[in-house]
């Protein structure tokens, strides 16, 4: 038998190295001398994914067993009467293989901590000691280095400098390996790209893949551990270098793996931040005081006893094979992550609007640590003055004239106040309109600010309008556009019986229901909300824009800025006041807060309000929005796809038509002022001059043509029968034969997925 380095023999922390090398093109990552069922045996580890036969080929035994531990082979040699090595076959020739020693009685009997490093420093490897003996009696821990040889033996020298004293410790054994282990193709794990969670990754610039420095990919260096020095332990717990088991009353994680039936526990990791790191300073354990609000999920590992859960089980990364955990015993630990991936600011790898302060670790930070981390500064949410609320639009707008009208005198008509109106590049009269309808204190019209910045039309309307007074002073606020009609169903229809409706909500989402063309070719002038009465199913899961949503919310200071379908910027000191409610005036769940922009089948509701959304009105109109462009999505076209997506003609909804009486009536106070009546029937005879040169152009004749064939017409009425990838790709991938007969209820079509049309 092989003996360890004599000059890491000595002391608490010992070093210790993987064999790690080639045979017959096939990496072997360990091979041990230990015992098996009869006898001496040398258990050869190969990296995952090695062929089956190669690993067969290379023993020279009849007798030998070769296993499958999860993809990665691993070879059973007898040993006979040799020791210390294995005789392989290798190319066609025999070849002495060294054999690591079986040391399982380093830490016979002892708690034992099994762990990774990739990155953290001696100090914070031993502040992890220290904690995990004095909170949690660990008597020893094997630490997977995945550092580089040269960069590992520094490693052990600087911490048996500065951890071999501590009490309570008795071993501590640090092993690397000459082979890289790291998950092919990934850079380096302390990269944000590698943070579950992190936000932008889509952005992000990834450095080139780094095989030593990448998440860990070899999962079976937890059996080559245990069969060279955990077998024996009383009890092992599998965390990596910037966990800490969380503090607790009772038995510690060691004793309840021992006692339980059957000798295996389930920990759950939950992911810890800390709020800002202070200029100067590396981030250490007490930094992380925060952990996500909205977070789903823990990240799994185990602690279990050797003995009680048997030979036949295999250790794996985030379970024990063959060992099921306890039921009932789930062991919290916190995952430090800027200690593993540290970065120059925290919201590289978190979402700060999700960060809140937990009590637990703040009470690790100031008393076990004894250190004055960076808190979050205390918010209050804004209360405004009682009396009736004011209530605000925010939209944007270009070439709208003739629908304007109509959409202010709805709006005006069920109870908002105000209207904030930007536009741009108006050539119909609609910007004319808009400064005149201000001049008589009906609208606040500006000036989109874009040009000259960086900023879709839409969202530089939004940041413009942060600044206003007309918006700062508001008590609800809605960002929406003029093709959108709030729909409300309980009461007489007016936002004063939804907000009774809804107690003390303070954001409403309005899911959108997509009203088509309702078979409508021509521009007529007459009312949208009478005219189109065809929409969408209620459940209507496809396209994928059918259950956007728009949010009338309370402007009490819990976010920080406006957003297209709903405030953005969380503060995330305020979370536990926001009170958000579907259109049903059911709770929305906590993990929407930050982003959710859509309804899904738990969330959607059309019960107390919809948000009617007519995005195609007539095939005529449609050409001059196709013409005009879009205010958010500038780079993308409204084309023969947008149509298809959007115009759902399923089924009547009328519902929005008992406001009809009030919409006209407050619509014939604006037109009996001339300047209003002369500046809408200007822009209407625009629109209709516009549409009458586009039909002019072979393309836009053609999409009239396409627009208006009965190929759409139907194809409007059967959205529920289509995959997503038939609405991402076009109505072209339809075949003609699907659209010239009725569908039954279980018709269902799709294709696979292919680039995206607009």
């Amino acid at each position: 038998m092989s003996s360890p380095d004599a000059g890491n023999c000595g002391g608490k922390i010992l070093e210790r190295e993987f064999s790690a090398l080639t045979l017959a093109g096939a990496d072997l990552l360990d091979a041990v001398e230990m015992t098996g069922r009869t006898g001496r045996i040398a258990r050869l580890f190969f990296r995952s994914g090695t062929a089956r036969d190669i690993a067969a080929a290379i023993s020279t035994q009849d007798e030998s067993d070769l296993h499958n531990f999860g993809g990665a082979p691993v070879l059973d040699i007898p040993m006979g009467s040799s020791c210390g090595t294995a005789s392989v076959s290798a190319g066609g020739a025999l070849r002495q293989i060294q054999l690591q020693p079986e040391e399982t009685s380093l830490f016979a009997g002892l708690n034992v901590l099994a762990a990774v490093r990739n990155g953290e420093t001696a100090e914070t490897a031993a502040q992890w000691l220290r904690f995990h003996v004095s909170q949690h009696r660990m008597q020893g821990a094997v630490i997977l280095d995945r550092a580089q040889p040269k960069d590992s033996r520094r490693f052990v020298q600087d911490l048996q400098e500065i951890a071999g004293d501590i009490p309570g410790l008795e071993r501590v054994v640090v092993v690397h390996s000459r082979l890289p282990l790291g998950k092919a193709g990934l850079p380096p794990e302390a990269h944000p790209f590698n943070v579950p969670g992190a936000p932008g990754k889509d952005r992000m610039e990834i450095p080139p893949a780094d095989p030593w420095q990448a998440p860990l990919g070899e999962f079976l260096i937890y059996e080559i551990l245990r069969a060279r020095f955990l077998a024996r332990a009383r009890a092992v717990a599998n965390i990596d270098l910037f966990d800490l088991i969380a503090p607790g009353g009772g038995p510690n994680v060691f004793d309840r793996a021992a006692s339980a039936s059957s000798g295996c526990l389930r920990l759950g990791g939950v992911q810890a931040y800390p709020w800002r790191v202070r200029k100067g300073d590396e981030p250490a354990f007490a930094d992380h005081i925060c952990t996500q609000f909205d977070a789903t999920g823990l990240r799994p590992r185990w602690c279990l006893s050797p003995a009680k859960s048997g030979e036949d089980c295999i250790w794996r990364l985030i379970r024990v094979v063959g060992a099921e955990p306890d039921p009932v015993q789930d062991v919290r630990f916190y995952r430090c992550m800027a200690l593993r991936h540290p970065a120059d600011t925290v919201s590289k790898i978190v979402p700060k609007t999700s960060l809140v302060e937990t009590p637990e670790l703040l009470e690790l930070a100031t008393g076990y640590f004894g250190a004055k981390p960076v808190r979050i500064p205390e918010e209050q949410a804004v209360k405004r003055s009682g009396g009736k609320p004011r209530t605000a639009i925010v939209t944007t707008m270009k070439n709208e004239g003739p629908f304007i009208l109509e959409w202010l005198a709805y709006h005006r008509a069920i109870g908002v106040d105000d209207f904030l109106v930007y536009t741009n590049d108006c050539t119909d009269g609609t910007d004319a309109m808009l400064q005149m309808l201000q001049e008589k204190g009906i609208v606040q019209h500006r000036e989109n600010p874009f040009r000259g910045t960086d900023l879709k039309p839409q969202h530089a309307a939004l940041q413009a309008a942060e600044d206003e007074p007309v918006i700062r002073n508001a008590d609800w606020l809605i960002c929406m556009d003029v093709d959108e009609f709030i729909n409300i169903k309980c009461g007489e229809g007016r936002l004063a019986d939804l907000f009774g409706a809804v107690d003390d909500a303070n954001m409403i989402s309005m899911t959108w229901r997509l009203f088509g063309n309702n078979d409508v070719r021509d521009f007529t002038g007459d009312l949208i909300t009478r005219e189109f009465t065809r929409c969408a199913h209620e459940v209507t899961r496809k396209p994928h824009q059918a259950w956007g949503f728009k949010t009338l919310f309370r402007n009490n200071g819990i976010f920080k800025k406006l957003g297209v379908h709903r405030p953005k910027g969380l503060k995330p000191q305020l979370w536990e006041d926001i009170r958000w409610v579907n259109g049903s005036g059911q709770d929305m769940p906590k993990e929407m807060f930050r982003n959710g922009w859509r309804s899904s089948m738990s969330t959607y509701g059309y019960d107390l309000v919809q948000l009617n959304h007519y995005a195609v009105r007539s095939a005529e109109s449609f050409l001059v929005k196709r013409d005009r462009g879009r205010v958010n999505h500038v780079d993308r076209d409204q084309g023969l796809s947008y149509w298809f997506r959007m115009n759902n003609n399923a089924e009547e909804d009328r519902s929005i038509q008992r406001m009809i009486p009030a919409l006209e009536a407050e619509m014939a106070r604006l037109l009996a002022d001339p300047d209003i009546a002369a500046a809408h029937e200007y822009s209407c005879r625009k629109h209709r001059e516009k549409i009458e040169e586009l039909k002019t152009r072979d393309d836009m004749i053609e999409l009239f043509r396409e627009l208006t064939g009965d190929k759409l017409c139907k194809l409007s009425r059967m959205h529920a029968h289509f995959g997503a990838n038939v609405f991402l790709s076009g109505p072209g991938v339809i075949p003609d034969e699907i659209a010239e007969k009725e569908p039954g209820s279980d018709f269902w079509f799709t294709v696979e997925r292919g680039e995206t049309t607009h």
